[in-house]
């Protein structure tokens, strides 16, 4: 069965209404229904992968309101949790939401805690569902845990054949960090098709943090390897420094990234100009013709006066089709979470499938990976630009 989200029209007035009473940002838990399902959410509020915790948790926020807004046979009551994109910190937020009755997990938003926070949840029998988190080791021996973002071998597979059917570049680096297992996991299948394609990747620069502030090694092996392309599957903090970086230096190659690139543009303090050109993936441009992405944009912005990037989208998405799989599974607010887990198993690998802002007839394999196209998109004048 296929659901799509609701439209905004039908539900704009109430929704907006909502956003009035709560104040800047979005309903909280207490705007819910007496008859709700409760969402727990995890991700980083606060720190460096601030955008992606807090994008999250407002395009989530905007799918709970319009959804109690529009009242159904029952609402949701979601509690997003600050975990500063740290495991220890995550897990200790989990278990704050378990104590508060949480039946259902969106999230982690970030692959490590994500990582650590799926054990606890397949041991809990709680279904969860993230929007960005997207190693293979989140999903992997976990029959409860489903990803609505890429699996990294994904991204990386996708991003070689772009680049080398497009002949995007001829002397190909990458820099990664290899002490995270998103920027190792793309950059290993990344590799490894780049060479089964008869590619070369000339130079190869690591960093061990995403704190780190000086890439001009990296920069350097790059240029004197010749290379007229670097791909950089890393976040976009580290992103931000090294075109920085390359631009004090005079270098000059194509750079592209994958969707832990997206929430450049809205760094504070970054020039947006030194990202013109910057190519990447992701499963949802904000500046697409598309009526519903459009509409959806529209309701992000009044709410929360920025353009919504991916990952508000994914979980929004992540949302809906959590309530629609629920809805679809006739369960109610009363079950217990195992049976809930079972049930929601059962939708996301049978015949259910969701229309949403990042892909249309979205479905999920026995392995929790989602079957999505991704979107290649340059960086033209601080908007993104869909590349045919």
């Amino acid at each position: 069965m296929r659901k799509k989200f609701m439209k905004f029209a039908v539900v704009a007035m109430s929704v907006m209404m909502a956003f009035t009473m709560a104040g800047c940002g979005g309903g909280d838990s207490s705007d819910a229904p007496e008859n709700s399902i409760k969402i727990g959410g995890i991700g980083p509020t606060t720190g460096p992968a601030a955008v992606y915790g807090t994008a999250v948790k407002n395009g989530a926020q905007l799918a709970v309101d319009e959804i109690n807004a529009a009242g159904g046979d029952f609402g949701i009551e979601l509690d997003f949790q600050d975990d500063e994109n740290d495991a220890e910190k995550a897990v200790n937020a989990y278990n704050e939401l378990k104590d508060w009755g949480m039946q259902m997990l969106l999230g982690t938003v970030t692959t490590n805690p994500c990582i650590s926070v799926s054990a606890e949840t397949n041991n809990d029998r709680i279904f969860e569902l993230t929007p960005s988190a997207s190693s293979a080791d989140v999903t992997k021996g976990k029959d409860n845990v489903f990803q609505l973002c890429f699996t990294d071998p994904n991204q990386g597979l996708t991003a070689a054949d772009i680049i080398m059917e497009k002949k995007l570049g001829t002397k190909i680096a990458a820099i990664y960090n290899n002490a995270d297992a998103y920027s190792t996991g793309i950059y290993n299948a990344f590799k490894a098709e780049v060479e089964s394609k008869g590619g070369e990747i000339v130079y190869s620069g690591t960093f061990a943090s995403d704190d780190n502030a000086d890439f001009s090694a990296q920069l350097n092996g790059a240029k004197n390897a010749g290379a007229d392309l670097v791909f950089l599957p890393i976040y976009y903090t580290p992103a931000s420094l090294i075109l920085q970086q390359a631009d004090s230096m005079g270098y000059e190659p194509t750079f592209f990234g994958c969707d832990g690139m997206d929430g450049i543009l809205s760094l504070e303090g970054f020039d947006t100009a030194l990202a013109e050109d910057v190519m990447l993936m992701t499963p949802f441009n904000p500046w697409s013709e598309d009526e519903n992405v459009s509409s959806f944009v529209s309701a992000y912005e009044d709410a929360y006066d920025e353009t919504p990037n991916q990952f508000a989208a994914d979980a929004y998405d992540c949302v809906y089709a959590m309530y629609n799989a629920f809805t679809n599974a006739g369960l109610s607010v009363e079950d217990a979470n195992d049976a809930i887990c079972d049930a929601m198993i059962g939708q996301f690998t049978g015949d259910f499938s969701y229309d949403g802002l990042t892909g249309s007839g979205m479905k999920w394999n026995e392995k929790g990976e989602v079957s999505k196209t991704p979107v290649v998109c340059v960086i033209k004048d601080g908007k993104y630009v869909d590349v045919k």
